[in-house]
């Protein structure tokens, strides 16, 4: 499953219509980093509401989709902290909840249901944006 949700500009869907290519079109041009579809546990910190873990499904150096049954609220501040999937580095990030996304599907004849939140990424502690990049750059999956 692909989720877009690190798109550029507001309003994309109308620019979209106006050149005659279609919003998801439109969207996948904007995007501005690299990124992977992977699953993969993730820590999540907040003031707020407390830590919890939750699975991680498409990461870039911009942000993060998380799949969790009650998404923080928008805006929610986080901290986000994770192993690269390949092994070769912990990746600690702040971020801020930018969407909600509740998603709807059919897998082997069954009706089934993911709900998210999408973190942008603010800042990285300790290096943590050379050892994601270096995990991109191996790993990459663009959509």
């Amino acid at each position: 499953m692909s989720i877009i949700f690190d798109s550029t500009s507001e309003g994309s869907a109308s620019a979209a219509s106006d050149t005659g290519e279609t919003a998801a079109e439109s969207l996948r041009d904007q995007r501005a980093h690299l990124r992977f579809d992977k699953m993969f546990t993730v820590r999540v910190e907040s003031l707020l509401f407390g830590e919890l873990y939750c699975v991680a499904r498409n990461v870039s150096a911009g942000g993060i989709f998380l799949e969790m049954p009650d998404p923080l609220p928008l805006g929610a501040a986080v901290r986000v902290c994770f192993l690269t999937p390949d092994g070769t580095g912990e990746v600690a990030a702040t971020g801020e909840v930018k969407n909600h996304y509740f998603i709807n599907f059919t897998q082997g004849g069954a009706t089934r249901a993911v709900s998210g939140m999408a973190v942008r990424f603010t800042s990285f502690e300790n290096e943590s944006h050379h050892v994601l990049a270096d995990c991109l750059s191996r790993m990459r999956v663009l959509h």
